[in-house]
C-alpha cells in the first residue's frame, strides 16, 4: 500500500512511515482516526452479515423449496469463498493501494447484498453469498494491517480493544437481528436492512479514505493460488460437513479433508521455497517470530472453544429448553455485547500490564464456563445459562485483544499484511475444525445416551481443550514494536 502524499499538508503525523525504521507518531491524527473508524464500521457491517443467515435457513427452505442440505450451502459457499480469499490478502494488500483494497472490498459486498435482496432464486443467492464473502474476506487484515501501519504502539492495545466490537458483538447480533427481521418481514430484508450501511461505508470510504503504507511490486504465484481452493477450501468443507454429521467412511466429507491436508503440506512447502527467491503468496516468516506463533496458537484454541459454543448452546436452549430462534438470539445477545463493549477496556489495560494477567485471567474464565456448561441440564435457570454466557465471553475478551496485540506486535512492516491473513485464515480453520470436532462428540452420544448427555460430553470436551489456552496464555509476554525497515 502506498502514502498518496499529496492529499495530505506537510507535517501531518498519519505520513509519518512505520517502514524505513521510522517510529511512529506519539498521537494519531484526526486522519488516522477517520480511516480506522470507517474500516471499523465497514468491518462491523461485514461480519454482521457473516452470521445473520443462520436464523433464516429454515424460513429460506420452505420460501425458496429446497432441501435442508441445499439450503445449509448458503452458509458452507460462503465459509469456503472467505477460506480461499483470505489466504491472497497478504499480496493484495501488498500489491494495491489502500483506497483500492477498500473500494474493492466494499464494492463486492454491497453489489453481493443488492443481489441478494432481489435475488429470484437460490442459485442467486448462493452466488450473491458467495460475492459477498469475497468482499468480508479482506476487510479484517485490511483493517488489522491499516491499524500497525497507523496507530502507535502504546496505543494499540486500546485500538484493538475497539476491533473486538466489530469482531465479537456483530456475529453475537447476528441471529437476533435475524430473528427480529423475521418477525416482521421477508428474509429479502435482511439484506434490504444491510444495503443502506454498507453504501454509506463505502461513499465515506470514497471520500475520506487515503493511502497508507508503501505499495510493492510484488509477483502473484499462481500455484500457490490454485493450491489454496483445495487446501484451505478442502479443509474447511471437510470439517463443516463432519461437524453436520456427513463424516462416514469414504463419505465426500472424509476425501475432502484428505485432499486438503495433502494440498495444505504442498502449500505450506512451496511457501517455504518461495522465502528463499520470490515473494510467497503468504509468508511464513511470520512464524519465526515467538510471540506470534504463541498468539496464533492461543487463538486457534479460543476460537474452537468459542464456535462449539456458538453451535451447541442454540441447539441446547431450542432443542433441550424449547426457545425460539429470537428468544435463543436475546438469550446470547448479553454474552456478546459484553465482550465487544468490554474490548476498549480491556485495550487499556493491556496497554499498561501486558498480555499475561489478562490471558491467564480469561483463559481460566475460558475453562471453568465451559466445564460450568458441561453440567446443564433439561432444568437449569435461563438466568444461570446467560450469566455462564456473559462470563465465557468475558473470558473471551480477555483473551482476543492481548493476543492480537502481542502477536502482530513484533513483526516488521512488511509482515504486517502476512501476519494479520495468517491469523484471519487460522481462525476460519480452527472455527470449522471447532465445530466439527464438538458437534460430532454431540451427535455420537446424543445417538446412545440422550442430548443432555450429548451435550455435556461436548462441553467437557471443549472445556478441556481450553485447558490448553491456560498454558498457552502463561508464555504471553509483552512484545515491543519492530523497527525493522521493509
Amino acid at each position: 500500500m502506498r502514502t498518496d502524499v499529496s492529499s495530505k499538508p506537510p507535517g501531518d503525523p498519519a505520513q509519518t512511515q512505520v517502514a524505513g525504521g521510522a517510529a511512529p507518531p506519539a498521537k494519531m491524527s484526526r486522519e488516522s482516526v477517520t480511516i480506522i473508524g470507517t474500516l471499523l464500521v465497514a468491518t462491523f457491517v461485514v461480519i454482521l452479515n457473516e452470521t445473520i443467515m443462520n436464523v433464516a435457513l429454515q424460513r429460506l427452505m420452505v420460501d425458496l423449496g429446497v432441501t435442508a442440505p441445499t439450503v445449509q450451502w448458503l452458509s458452507t459457499g460462503f465459509m469456503l469463498t472467505m477460506a480461499v480469499v483470505i489466504p491472497t490478502t497478504g499480496f493484495i494488500l501488498q500489491r494495491l493501494s489502500t483506497r483500492a483494497v477498500f473500494m474493492l472490498a466494499m464494492g463486492l459486498f454491497s453489489g453481493g447484498t443488492l443481489l441478494a435482496a432481489l435475488a429470484p432464486g437460490f442459485e442467486v443467492l448462493l452466488l450473491a453469498r458467495i460475492v459477498q464473502a469475497g468482499g468480508t474476506a479482506i476487510m479484517l487484515p485490511l483493517l488489522m494491517t491499516t491499524i500497525l501501519t497507523l496507530v502507535p504502539v502504546a496505543r494499540r492495545g486500546f485500538v484493538m480493544g475497539n476491533v473486538s466490537i466489530a469482531i465479537s458483538v456483530a456475529p453475537a447480533m447476528g441471529p437476533t437481528v435475524s430473528g427480529l427481521i423475521l418477525e416482521h418481514f421477508t428474509w429479502r430484508f435482511m439484506f434490504v436492512f444491510v444495503l443502506p450501511i454498507a453504501l454509506a461505508a463505502f461513499a465515506i470510504g470514497a471520500r475520506f479514505l487515503t493511502n497508507i503504507g508503501e505499495q510493492e511490486k510484488t509477483k502473484l504465484d499462481v500455484p500457490s493460488v490454485l493450491l489454496t481452493v483445495p487446501a484451505f477450501g478442502g479443509l474447511v468443507y471437510g470439517l463443516s460437513q463432519i461437524g453436520g454429521g456427513q463424516g462416514g467412511p469414504g463419505s465426500p466429507a472424509i476425501i475432502a479433508l484428505a485432499v486438503g491436508i495433502i494440498a495444505m503440506a504442498a502449500f505450506v512447502l512451496r511457501q517455504v521455497r518461495l522465502q528463499k527467491s520470490e515473494a510467497p503468496l503468504l509468508d511464513l516468516r511470520a512464524f519465526s517470530f515467538r510471540m506470534f506463533t504463541v498468539s496464533v496458537l492461543l487463538l486457534v484454541v479460543a476460537m474452537i472453544a468459542l464456535f462449539g459454543a456458538v453451535i451447541l448452546l442454540p441447539l441446547y436452549l431450542q432443542e433441550i429448553r424449547g426457545l425460539t430462534s429470537l428468544q435463543t438470539g436475546l438469550s446470547l445477545l448479553p454474552g456478546g455485547l459484553a465482550m465487544g463493549l468490554l474490548g476498549p477496556f480491556i485495550g487499556r489495560l493491556f496497554d499498561k500490564v501486558g498480555p499475561l494477567p489478562l490471558t491467564v485471567t480469561g483463559s481460566s474464565l475460558l475453562v471453568v464456563a465451559l466445564f460450568q456448561f458441561s453440567l446443564l441440564d433439561a432444568g437449569t435457570p435461563v438466568g444461570w445459562i446467560i450469566a455462564l454466557h456473559v462470563g465465557l465471553s468475558l473470558g473471551l475478551a480477555l483473551i482476543f485483544t492481548p493476543a492480537f496485540t502481542t502477536g502482530l506486535n513484533p513483526l516488521p512492516p512488511h509482515l504486517y499484511s502476512h501476519g494479520s491473513a495468517i491469523m484471519s485464515t487460522l481462525q476460519q480453520v480452527a472455527g470449522a475444525a471447532g465445530t466439527a470436532l464438538l458437534v460430532s462428540i454431540y451427535a455420537v452420544v446424543s445417538a446412545g445416551a440422550g442430548i443432555v448427555a450429548g451435550m455435556h460430553a461436548a462441553f467437557l470436551t471443549a472445556s478441556v481443550i481450553a485447558v490448553a489456552a491456560v498454558v498457552l496464555a502463561a508464555m504471553m509476554r509483552k512484545t515491543p514494536a519492530a523497527e525493522h525497515p521493509a
